[in-house]
């Protein structure tokens, strides 16, 4: 059985993930904006279940989240599924935070959620605001720039399998109530991955429902992986 954090977990992909791992017999250290919104998660996972609160909009909160991860023991596995759509806090939220949990929180497993929006994202850097003083970056840019962490992390850290995920255009708060596509396929391929279990997993790429596919060229490229992780680094002071 697996120790697994997922980030979002009050609702939507993150719920779904974070119940589907407590049914399959795995301990769930689930994250939550505030823990005032995690009765859901709760009662998916059980009342003596981990939850941690951070904004994740916020370094030093997620700082502080990934201390309470690793006073807890560790994870053997981190879902990093929590996002926003627009804002000032896309870049915090969907790239930096998933950066400094995977600085900070050591795991053999690694997934992150992508979008098949990602592929309308631009392969540049300059003049991006990490802190989200300023709307710079859109939803697909943010989507490419995690695709490419996930795959630079194995070329840097030997034996972790790091993998993205497009979950699809699902019924969740941010998707909408009347997106298309399968809410549980959404959360699957999150479960599959992160559990490990079939030895299909056992690899490093671009999923959607359980079948790779080919990401955005540009997420695939080592040099631009490399410069998003040399910016991320800059940004935050703390390497992988």
């Amino acid at each position: 059985m697996v120790r697994v954090l997922v980030t979002g977990a009050g609702g939507g992909l993150g719920l779904g993930a974070a119940r589907e791992l407590a049914a399959d017999g795995h301990t769930v250290v689930g994250h939550v904006r505030r823990l005032d919104r995690a009765g859901e998660l709760r009662a998916a996972i059980g009342d003596d279940a981990d939850i941690l609160a951070a904004e994740l909009s916020d370094p030093d909160q997620v700082r502080a989240l990934a201390d309470g991860v690793n006073a807890l023991g560790g994870v053997g596995a981190v879902i990093h599924n929590a996002g926003v759509l627009d804002g000032p806090e896309l870049l915090p939220v969907n790239v930096v935070a998933p950066y400094l949990l995977t600085a900070l929180v050591p795991a053999a497993r690694l997934v992150y959620l992508s979008s098949g929006m990602h592929r309308g994202g631009r392969a540049r850097l300059d003049g991006m605001d990490w802190s989200g003083g300023r709307v710079t970056a859109s939803y697909s840019d943010s989507k490419l720039f995690v695709t490419a962490l996930a795959g630079a992390v194995p070329r840097l850290r030997a034996g972790v399998f790091s993998n993205a995920v497009d979950p699809g255009w699902v019924p969740t708060r941010m998707g909408g109530r009347h997106a298309p596509d399968d809410l549980e396929l959404g959360h699957r391929t999150q479960v599959w991955l992160a559990e490990g279990e079939d030895p299909e997993t056992r690899t490093s790429a671009y999923w959607h429902h359980q079948r790779t596919q080919r990401p955005h060229p540009a997420a695939a490229d080592p040099v631009f992986q490399d410069a998003v992780v040399a910016a991320l680094r800059a940004h935050t002071g703390v390497g992988l």
